[in-house]
C-alpha cells in the first residue's frame, strides 16, 4: 500500500509539473520570435504582444520551478532507495542541469525582466534567446536522465556497492532512446505553446475590443501560431512514430501493452477502438483494426512483426525470474489513443486555420463581425487548448506506465526503490497536501 501511494504521489506531481514545461519551452520561443519581429520591424504592436506572452511566459514558469521542486523533494524522500541506486549515473546529468541550464535560463530570464528600457533592444533580444536555449538544454538533460531508465547504457555495476555507476557519457547523451525522445518533447512543446497563443488569441479576437488595433495585435499572434502550430505537429507525429520504433526494439512490452496484443503477430493491425483486452482479458473485440499499421508504427515496415504480451511474459521470467512483467494494459491502450486522436484533431484545427487565414475570415476590423466559419473557429481554438495538455499526459502515461514493474529497466523493480523509512500515514498527509494544492 506504502508503494502505491508513493507512485500515486509521484504521478500527481509528475503531471503537474509537465502541464507547466512544453508550455515554458515553447512559449520562450515564441517570446524569442515575437521580440525578434520588434526589433526588425520596430513596431508597437509586436512589443505589445513580445510583453503580453513574455508575462504569461514568467508565470509559467514560477509555477513549473515550484512543481519541480516538489518532485525532486520525493526522489529523496519517498524514493530514497532508487535515488542510491541511481545516484552514481544520474548525478552527471542532473548537474549539468542545474549548474549549466537552469542557471543560464534563470539569470537571463532575471536580465530580460529588468532588463526592459536599461539594456539596448540588441542585448535585450539575446537575453530572451538565451532564456529558450536554456530551456532547451535543461529539457535535454533530464530527459538524458530519464532516457537512462528506458534504456540503461553507458554503465557499469559496481562489484563493491551493487550499483550502476557510469562510466562512458557520451553513451548515456546519444543513447537513441534520449535522442528520440528529447526531439518529441522539444516538438511537443512547440505545439502545446502553440496552441496557448492560438486560444489566448482567439479568445482576445473574441472577446476583445472590436477595433482594427485589437485585430492588429492579436491577428498577427493568431496567425503566428498557426505558422508554427501545424508544422510541428506534423513533425511530432512523425518523430513519435520513429520513437515508437525505438521503443519496440528496447521495451517490447511496452508497445505489445499499446495495442493490448497478447500473441505474437505478423503482420500487425492497429485497432482504433476495442472492447476488453485489458489485464484479465486476453481476447479483445477489435473495432476498425487497421491492417498493417501497428506493424509500420511499431517496425517501420509493412509486414512487421510484433511480439504478443504472453510470450514476452514468459521470456521475462525466464530472464529475470518470477513475476508479472505486463504493464496496465488498459492506461497504456488507451494512452496510445489519447494521443493520437488529439493530435489529429488539432492538426484538423490547424488547417482550418490556414484555410481561414488566407481568406480572412476571422478579422476584426472596424467592429466588423468575422464571418460565421472564422468565429466558429475562434470558439473551438479557445477550447482546443486542452487538447495539447492531454497529448502530453497521456504521453507521459505511455512513457512511464509502460516501463512498469521496471524503475530501471531490467535493473531495478520499482517496488526496490521506494524509501523503507517512510510510512503510511506520512504518504497519505502529504498526498492529500499536494492533491489539494
Amino acid at each position: 500500500m506504502t508503494l502505491d501511494l508513493a507512485r500515486w504521489q509521484f504521478a500527481l506531481t509528475s503531471i503537474n509539473h509537465f502541464f507547466f514545461v512544453p508550455v515554458t519551452i515553447g512559449l520562450a520561443f515564441l517570446t524569442a520570435l515575437l521580440q525578434t519581429a520588434w526589433y526588425r520591424k520596430g513596431k508597437g504592436e509586436y512589443l505589445r504582444l513580445t510583453r503580453f506572452f513574455g508575462t504569461l511566459l514568467i508565470i509559467n514558469v514560477a509555477v513549473g520551478v515550484v512543481t519541480g521542486l516538489v518532485q525532486e523533494f520525493e526522489f529523496g524522500m519517498n524514493w530514497s532507495a532508487y535515488s542510491r541506486f541511481v545516484g552514481d549515473v544520474f548525478g552527471a546529468p542532473l548537474a549539468m542541469e542545474g549548474l549549466l541550464a537552469f542557471f543560464l535560463e534563470s539569470t537571463f530570464l532575471g536580465i530580460w525582466i529588468f532588463g526592459w528600457d536599461r539594456l539596448s533592444r540588441r542585448l535585450h533580444l539575446l537575453a530572451i534567446w538565451l532564456v529558450a536555449l536554456g530551456t532547451v538544454l535543461s529539457a535535454a538533460f533530464i530527459m538524458a536522465a530519464n532516457s537512462w531508465m528506458q534504456h540503461p547504457v553507458g554503465y557499469v555495476i559496481n562489484k563493491a556497492t551493487g550499483r550502476p555507476q557510469m562510466n562512458d557519457i557520451w553513451a548515456v547523451l546519444t543513447n537513441p532512446v534520449f535522442l528520440w525522445g528529447y526531439l518529441h518533447v522539444l516538438v511537443a512543446s512547440l505545439v502545446t505553446a502553440s496552441a496557448v497563443m492560438l486560444a489566448v488569441s482567439a479568445w482576445q479576437l473574441r472577446k476583445g475590443a472590436r477595433s482594427a488595433d485589437a485585430e492588429n495585435v492579436f491577428g498577427f499572434s493568431l496567425r503566428l501560431s498557426l505558422i508554427v502550430l501545424v508544422p510541428a505537429l506534423i513533425m511530432a507525429m512523425f518523430v513519435g512514430s520513429e520513437l515508437g520504433v525505438i521503443e519496440a526494439r528496447y521495451q517490447p512490452m511496452k508497445i505489445a501493452a499499446a495495442e493490448a496484443q497478447w500473441t505474437t503477430c505478423q503482420p500487425c493491425s492497429f485497432s482504433m477502438f476495442q472492447i476488453g483486452g485489458g489485464n484479465n482479458d486476453h481476447t479483445p473485440t477489435q473495432i476498425i483494426a487497421i491492417p498493417h499499421l501497428l506493424s509500420l508504427l511499431a517496425t517501420n515496415t509493412w509486414n512487421g512483426k510484433v511480439v504478443g504480451l504472453t510470450p514476452l511474459q514468459k521470456q521475462y521470467v525466464k530472464k529475470y525470474g518470477p513475476g508479472n512483467y505486463v504493464p496496465n494494459v488498459f492506461i497504456q491502450y488507451w494512452a496510445m489513443r489519447v494521443m493520437a486522436y488529439a493530435a489529429g484533431l488539432v492538426l484538423l484545427l490547424g488547417l482550418w486555420g490556414f484555410w481561414l487565414m488566407r481568406r480572412k475570415s476571422f478579422a476584426r476590423l472596424r467592429g466588423e463581425k468575422p464571418a460565421r466559419g472564422g468565429r466558429w473557429f475562434l470558439l473551438a481554438a479557445t477550447w482546443a487548448v486542452l487538447l495539447p495538455f492531454a497529448m502530453n499526459t497521456a504521453g507521459w502515461l505511455l512513457t512511464e506506465s509502460g516501463r512498469q514493474p521496471w524503475i530501471v529497466q531490467g535493473l531495478r523493480l520499482t517496488r526496490q526503490g521506494v524509501s523503507p523509512s517512510v510510512g503510511f500515514t506520512d504518504l497519505v498527509i502529504s498526498l492529500v497536501a499536494f492533491g489539494l494544492l
